[in-house]
């Protein structure tokens, strides 16, 4: 349903309540400012559907799930506003939120905050498939008593189709689009009673446009969708339209518009028409109208257009919202040629058409004179532009307006783009997706001109004349702020790089990209920030580009151009569709998994470090000492994304046998062995929809002695009523049959923060058997070559965990530079960033720090650690075991204690100096003897209260525990 245009005081409003909803403020404080004075009716009835859909109902929904005292105060607040609703405003609404008005309105206050009603429906709103019909009407099947059924029909608001348009191309000289739409919730299994038609509406009476559509077969809409138990295999499209539909419309409105123009004296002008591109559907006595829109990324953002005469063209185009238009555009003014003369640039174009002798040009929203003279068949036009005036620009269109014309934009039309580069920044005049010329100053960007695929690697050639001659490395930045470097081969301004997605180095081993987008931007080597330059495609051979997806080692990667030019890299596992698509995971989970768990067990081990992230932590020290035992059972590693290659007997050097099996987090495999597998160690929870059977022995080895509060202890799990998460969480711990604890201090926060009842063993952390084992000399220098850490250098680790209330920026607190400076060279300083926090940009500061966020296991860095740096993280219980000392940086104490909660006085229970300066770290790091030498005896009290069991000898006591049978 396409909306009504809105007001500068309706939108000055809804800009205003909005403001109030992000800034927390009460449902009282919103209602008061809706209801306020200055609208007209028309007005008030558009602010209040807009409102009761956005702000006011999401707080509704809000206190319907923070308990019956919040659940009145709103209903107290919106009961009396809701009386002065247009009752038509009121029936228009979402159906969910057309119940929840009518139950406030009238049933009993205090009954309706003290029921569950509202809470329900809340959570029903994420439930399109609800739905049932009567007769020739759909209605919503909520979980609510509601005595008028007419609430509960589905209206427009309802019934808005979901689209994607997956393809637009030129078949000849017809424009063909191809993609899937559907009403979400009615499932589309096969063309019978089913129709979809595209609509063009063009401006006012101009007749619509109807294409020739038809149903086609597609059940990647199913897997894309975001519901389960819906089919929608037939729920494809493919709708052609021909040019001359537009042409002849175009040429009525042509005359209507010309006739006004001669009336009024004036010449007339050639004018663009613009149609909006919607969709109905008729499914199963249904029917939908919404707008088209949702192109898949690649080509198909970047539609091109067909020229139906000389200076005509016919365009489909995608608006700031990503709907899709289709234009009849003439070329009113075209480019010649661009030149720089000094300190300015000079621009020539052509006017086709009758002669103009004078008017103005436009750059953006900058007007300037312009030159005009008189040829055969047109007008040539030139104007100078001042270097300095578009220098620091971003993109800015250019016009023309001839006197007594209308502005007419610039348009390539076929002219060169050029490239003015002056020092270390560049001035560009180029076309833009739909052609029009765009003019922007910004730093010397690199171009890539070709990608190509040799195999299972990608090569990237393009310019960079940036007059820096040094080195640039190509750097792949993740939207999680993961970054990867790959150094660029330069040759002048020509560059070159290969990179193999499914084997990117990593620590002395290979990984594949991780799944997701990887934007491309090129730095100095050890560069972040300002100092990366976004990397853009070549205009020409946009329309050559490869972007078919490639199958590497179970993985799919695309090399594409979004957003007209923006390159990225974009890697996914190789899924089928039944386990990445909400109706296929309900149906393992459902079906699938509940058969598998009726089916007897098998002597199976299956191994979860961190959700399958990582091969580390206690799983990986029990399944490596079960391998020297020379256990030769079945053993399953969950891998999620392709994280790592667990190794087997031969890789750890124990001789042939055992060889790993490995089962891609979600998959069907995954599934099974977590259903027959007799042993499951973990070491945090496992998904939702696994339940321990009675024959199975569940071992939970947990991530660490908390120092933070976890499970129960945290503030959000003692609300009332109880959040879903700790009812979740209840469901698990009941089905753990061992949970493994470091100290009896840990055994009684662990048994109180998971409500758990059932045995304990307190060995020790197998983990940290390897900083206390005989070996230990030769593992740390092994690490120390993988990381590329100098031999005689002390190494630090900075391991700070993660925020809770800030999440997005690094916590990394400690300054590298100044601690380089204190320090010397014949240190090191290991970062580890918090896999929950936003990736840091470590700088290198000449090989002085080193980002081993990355890095597979915790373990390994506390090996070779001459000395932790902390805050409120477990590892520093982990670090005792080594005797080497601890500093504990807290810069936060006071917030993170309020936010988050903590189970150490920090100032009475700590094994080493805690400060609140990175000044003050560094100093501590400088004299880090003399001061640890003040604390010895607090340190050794602290090892033996929180630390007592970890000799080198727990993994043995874990395993003969469980395994010895």
């Amino acid at each position: 349903m396409t909306p009504a245009p809105t007001s500068d005081a309706v939108a000055e409003r809804l800009r205003a309540v909005q403001e109030q909803y992000d800034r927390g403020e009460p449902i009282d404080a919103l209602v008061a400012l809706v209801r306020a004075e200055g609208l007209t009716p028309a007005q008030r009835r558009e602010i209040d559907r807009e409102v009761l859909v956005g702000p006011l109902g999401l707080r509704l929904d809000a206190a319907a799930k923070r308990g019956p005292a919040r659940r009145r105060q709103a209903i107290d607040v919106l009961r009396p506003y809701l009386a002065e609703v247009d009752p038509k405003v009121k029936r228009d609404l979402p159906v969910g939120r057309r119940v929840a008005c009518h139950l406030i309105e009238t049933r009993d206050p205090g009954e309706l905050a003290d029921s569950d009603a509202l809470t329900k429906l809340a959570a029903a709103a994420a439930e399109p498939s609800r739905r049932v019909r009567k007769g020739l009407r759909w209605y919503a099947d909520l979980p609510v008593e509601v005595g008028d059924q007419s609430l509960l029909r589905l209206r427009a608001a309802d019934l808005v189709p979901v689209t994607q348009i997956d393809d637009i191309s030129w078949n000849g000289n017809r424009l063909r689009i191809t993609g899937h739409a559907y009403i979400a919730g009615l499932s589309v299994r096969s063309g019978r009673f089913n129709r979809a038609t595209v609509v063009l509406r063009g401006p006012r009476w101009l007749p619509r446009v109807t294409l020739r559509t038809r149903r086609v077969y597609r059940p990647e809409a199913t897997h894309a969708a975001r519901e389960p138990g819906c089919n929608y295999d037939w729920a494809g499209f493919t709708a052609e339209l021909n040019p001359l539909s537009l042409r002849w419309r175009a040429g009525l409105r042509a005359v209507a518009r010309g006739a006004k123009r001669v009336l009024r004296r004036r010449h007339t002008v050639q004018d663009t028409t613009t149609w909006r591109a919607e969709i109905v559907i008729w499914s199963r006595a249904a029917r939908a109208r919404g707008v088209l829109r949702g192109p898949a990324i690649g080509r198909t953002e970047r539609p091109a257009g067909l020229r139906v005469r000389p200076r005509w063209w016919v365009r489909p185009v995608w608006t700031s919202d990503k709907a899709l238009q289709v234009v009849l555009q003439p070329t009113r003014a075209e480019l010649t040629g661009v030149r720089l003369d000094g300190d300015t640039i000079e621009i020539t174009g052509f006017l086709p058409g009758r002669p103009v002798n004078r008017g103005k040009a436009r750059v953006g929203g900058h007007r300037m004179s312009a030159d005009f003279t008189p040829v055969d068949d047109g007008t040539r036009f030139s104007l100078a532009l001042a270097v300095q005036t578009v220098m620091n620009a971003e993109a800015r269109r250019l016009w023309v307006e001839p006197k007594g014309d209308p502005a007419a934009a610039v348009m390539l039309e076929g002219a060169e783009e050029t490239r003015l580069l002056l020092g270390d920044r560049e001035i560009t005049v180029q076309g833009d997706r739909r052609d029009r010329v765009v003019i922007s100053g910004h730093r010397v960007l690199p171009v890539i001109t070709a990608a190509e695929w040799h195999d299972e690697s990608l090569t990237l050639a393009g310019r960079y004349p940036d007059p820096d001659p040094g080195p640039r490395d190509l750097v792949l930045r993740h939207r999680g702020g993961l970054t990867i470097r790959v150094p660029l081969e330069r040759d002048g301004d020509r560059f070159t790089v290969t990179l193999s997605p499914g084997a990117m180095p990593r620590f002395g081993w290979a990984v594949p990209l991780a799944e997701g987008t990887w934007n491309i931007s090129v730095a100095p080597p050890g560069k972040y920030g300002p100092a990366m330059v976004p990397a853009r495609f070549d205009h020409p051979g946009l329309d050559v580009l490869d972007e078919e997806p490639r199958t590497i080692g179970g993985r799919v990667y695309r090399f594409v151009a979004t957003r007209f030019d923006v390159p990225v890299l974009v890697a996914a596992e190789d899924r089928p569709g039944d386990e990445r698509s909400a109706a296929g995971l309900w149906a393992l989970s459902r079906t699938f998994y509940p058969a598998e768990r009726a089916r007897p067990l098998r002597d199976a081990t299956v191994y979860v470090s961190f959700d399958g992230r990582s091969y580390s932590d206690n799983p990986r020290a029990v399944y490596e000492e079960r391998l020297r035992r020379g256990d030769e059972g079945e053993h399953i590693w969950v891998v999620r994304d392709g994280a790592f290659v667990p190794p087997g007997s031969r890789e750890l050097g124990l001789g042939d046998g055992v060889v790993p099996t490995v089962v891609r987090e979600g998959s069907r495999e995954h599934y099974e062995a977590l259903a027959r597998a007799r042993y499951i160690v973990a070491n945090q929870f496992l998904p939702q929809w696994f339940r321990t059977r009675e024959d199975q022995v569940c071992v939970q080895t947990w991530h660490g002695t908390p120092v933070k509060h976890i499970g129960r202890d945290q503030a959000h799990m003692k609300r009332e009523p109880r959040p879903p998460v700790w009812h979740r969480q209840a469901v698990e711990v009941r089905g753990w049959d061992l949970l493994v604890s470091q100290s009896p201090w840990a055994s009684s926060v662990l048994r109180k923060a998971f409500g758990y009842e059932g045995e304990i063993l307190e060995c020790g952390y197998p983990r940290n058997d390897v900083l206390v084992s005989g070996d230990r000399d030769a593992l740390a220098a092994a690490i120390r070559r993988r990381i590329g850490i100098p031999d005689g250098k002390r190494v630090i680790l900075y391991a700070p965990t993660f925020r809770d209330y800030d999440r997005r920026n690094a916590s990394v607190r400690l300054d590298l530079a100044e601690a380089k400076r204190a320090l010397g060279d014949d240190h090191v300083v290991l970062v580890r960033g918090h896999m929950m926090q936003a990736f840091p940009h470590v700088l290198s500061h000449d090989g002085f720090a080193f980002d081993v966020t990355t890095y597979p296991d915790t373990a390994d860095l506390l090996v070779i650690a001459d000395v932790l740096v902390t805050d409120y993280s477990s590892v520093m219980f982990d670090f005792v075991a080594t005797g080497r000392p601890v500093v504990l940086f807290t810069p936060d104490l006071a917030k993170y204690r309020s936010s988050r909660g903590l189970y150490l006085d920090l100032e009475s229970q700590r094994p080493g100096p805690r400060l609140e300066t990175s000044a003050e770290v560094v100093e501590a790091l400088r004299n880090i003897g003399p001061v640890t030498a003040k604390l010895a005896d607090r340190y050794a009290a602290f090892a033996r209260t929180y630390a007592p069991h970890d000799n080198g000898k727990a993994t043995a006591r874990l395993v003969e525990h469980v395994f010895s049978s």
